[in-house]
């Protein structure tokens, strides 16, 4: 058995402080041919499964959380558990598969046994089908969420780098351990226990220095608006798209990162909602939580989450989308040059060395308070480089799915696949009716900084 690590306990008990909430997280995607036989499908998941060990394994908690969760083999394990077939109304196109998701979204998973389950869906127009894997927030991040789809997926004959990297989500570099530099002699330990007194204090306080950003952000709430509030059970779902080499094309004319970009178009949308809504956008209406992967290159397929994040205000009240995007860069180069996200990532290893059932009861605590200060989630996933299979068929396409929690009323989950960046919107269903605006402010906001990318480089070249 090995214990969850603080942030993936986290994740339990956030679920565990609102019952309206489910912290699974989605991959879908869509078959080319025709579906398989349950049979078949199911013999070449059992074989994907009983190559990763933490497929096999539940959470075992203890009594009013006094100890650390582990994990455990699930004595019952039966992979029957974990598949389930279904099919879309006719005409079984997008909107109907939309719906489906959200409806997926709102599901919790099974705690008796591991947390993670695939769904197929028999049919979707165009003669494809659909294989939706959803795992627990506890199990899997953004980056170990694709690594897991990866893994059920057929076995790939080439080696090579198997990720697009995007900025955000991009996978650190392989740390350094003592394996390649050897075990330090006596002497060295000796220097090293000198130096704790003064390195300790040190270490402390530049944490605390790149974290009174991030804290202050939380505590300031921006003004009121209906990005913001109360949220039920039921959710929407909206998926956009983009062409991977264009958001490039714009980053290059721009002199923005694939990042910068992506979060551009999303102020366009947003933007465009509030004033349809009737509310006037601020530079002070939408604080956004950015994900930042702090994974090591060799452990992509592990398990757990290792992530930080930023928090960052968008420039709503910026009507020109360039200047838009020109702040967001400035501000993103802040925030990464700041160090908050490294800040937060050593603040959970000092979580892990507490005893947990404080931690547990603080982070339940703190999950019930009516936050205000951040408006939405968006996490910029690296997907396959590969051309992926299942069963033989090919992936035509990957669309990702993040929960929301917290007063977050929408997240948005960015995954590219091949040349295409899809964005997976989730939404509250009460509250966010015109879910399919922020869509459409994607798609619009994209040709519309294309437009200006290619102008500027035209300039350029005259």
């Amino acid at each position: 058995m090995t214990e969850l690590q603080p942030l993936d306990a986290g994740f339990i008990e956030l679920e565990d402080s609102d019952r309206r909430i489910s912290l699974g997280i989605a991959a879908v995607a869509i078959l080319s041919g025709e579906t398989p036989s349950r049979a078949e499908f199911t013999a070449a998941m059992a074989q994907r499964v009983s190559a990763n060990e933490r497929l096999r394994q539940r959470i075992r908690r203890a009594p009013l959380d006094l100890a650390v969760p582990v994990w455990e083999s699930d004595p019952n394990f039966d992979l029957a558990h974990h598949i389930r077939w279904s099919a879309l109304p006719e005409p079984a196109d997008e909107p109907a598969l939309r719906e489906f998701v959200a409806a997926e979204l709102a599901e919790r998973l099974d705690r008796d046994h591991p947390m993670w389950e695939c769904v197929v869906i028999e049919h979707l127009a165009g003669g494809r089908w659909v294989v939706i894997v959803k795992a627990h927030h506890s199990l899997v991040d953004g980056v170990s969420g694709v690594a897991l789809l990866e893994s059920l997926c057929d076995p790939c004959e080439a080696a090579g780098p198997t990720s697009t990297s995007l900025e955000g989500a991009a996978a650190q570099p392989k740390d350094e351990g003592s394996a390649a530099t050897g075990p330090k002699d006596r002497f060295g330990w000796l220097v090293s226990g000198l130096r704790l007194p003064v390195e300790v204090p040190r270490y402390a306080v530049g944490m605390m220095r790149s974290l009174v950003p991030v804290v202050a952000g939380v505590i300031s709430a921006p003004e009121s608006s209906s990005l913001n509030g109360p949220i039920g059970r039921q959710r929407r779902y909206a998926i956009a798209r983009a062409s991977l080499p264009e958001i490039r094309e714009i980053g290059r004319g721009l002199d923005a990162t694939v990042n910068d970009v992506v979060l551009a178009a999303l102020t366009s949308a947003y933007r465009a909602v509030l004033i349809a809504r009737g509310e006037q956008p601020t530079g002070n209406t939408m604080r956004i939580l950015v994900p930042v992967s702090m994974r090591a290159a060799d452990a992509k397929s592990v398990f757990d989450n290792r992530v930080s994040a930023v928090l960052s205000l968008l420039p709503l009240h910026l009507d020109d989308p360039v200047e838009r995007l020109a702040t967001i860069h400035r501000r993103m180069a802040r925030h990464k040059s700041g160090g908050a996200a490294q800040a937060e990532k050593s603040l959970l290893t000092v979580a892990g060395w507490l005893p947990f059932a404080p931690v547990a009861w603080g982070m339940r605590l703190f999950s019930r308070l009516p936050q205000r200060g951040v408006t939405a989630v968006a996490t910029n996933i690296p997907g396959p480089r590969r051309t992926l299979t299942m069963v033989g068929r090919e992936v035509l396409e990957l669309i990702p799915a993040v929960p929301i929690a917290m007063r977050l009323r929408t997240g948005i989950a960015i995954l590219s696949y091949g040349d295409q960046l899809t964005f997976g919107i989730t939404g509250d269903y009460d509250s966010t009716p015109d879910l399919e605006a922020i869509a459409d402010g994607i798609h619009s906001a994209v040709a519309e900084l294309l437009t200006a990318a290619r102008a500027r480089s035209q300039h350029r070249a005259g």
